[in-house]
């Protein structure tokens, strides 16, 4: 006995599928024209570049060592006292200036230095397609996220007539197949 019944509720349910199934027809209609739908878009990219830098080249701090040793000796052999010191103190000072002069820059050095920066590019992209198909005699107008090709692939759905009432809500007229 539950065989039975188990058995008529699966025919229930496999003759309910088959009732919705054929009651949803799937049709082709032909494409007349599909435009492509295209915007432009910012995409932000890192460019960057190499440029050539010349610095002066590092001093061995030779020349101001030699000027200051020059100048303090200099400096020394003039006055007397608390005299002598302070001109042994001058001497030191203007002989390391002097000095640092006279060895100048070191050779100068070529570095490469490399410099990024964000710049944004524009580039256009296809967003969407409108295609104007034709079914059953008729044009319609549908935006598609691809092209379809020659043929777009419609689901017909059969509707109620238009003089019952049935309860449930009825499309208006002339619309247009769900592709």
């Amino acid at each position: 006995m539950k065989n039975t019944s188990i058995q008529n509720t699966l025919l229930a349910g496999l003759m309910t599928v088959l009732a919705c199934a054929s009651v949803q027809a799937q049709e082709v209609g032909r494409v007349i024209s599909s435009t492509p739908i295209i915007q432009q878009v910012a995409v932000p990219r890192q460019v960057c570049n190499n440029q050539q830098v010349v610095t002066e080249g590092q001093k061995s701090g030779a020349g101001a060592a030699m000027g200051a040793i020059a100048g303090g000796a200099i400096g020394n052999q003039i006055g007397n006292g608390s005299g002598r010191a302070l001109a042994t103190m001058a001497g030191l000072f203007g002989g390391a200036i002097m000095g640092d002069k006279i060895e100048g820059g070191g050779a100068p050095e070529v570095r490469n230095v490399q410099s990024c920066s964000q710049q944004m590019f524009y580039e256009n992209r296809t967003m969407a397609y409108n295609v104007v198909y034709e079914f059953a005699g008729k044009q319609y107008t549908v935006q598609m996220p691809q092209d379809p090709g020659p043929t777009v692939r419609l689901q017909i759905t059969p509707m109620a007539p238009m003089g019952g009432n049935t309860g449930y809500g009825v499309p208006p007229a002339g619309s247009a197949p769900r592709y």
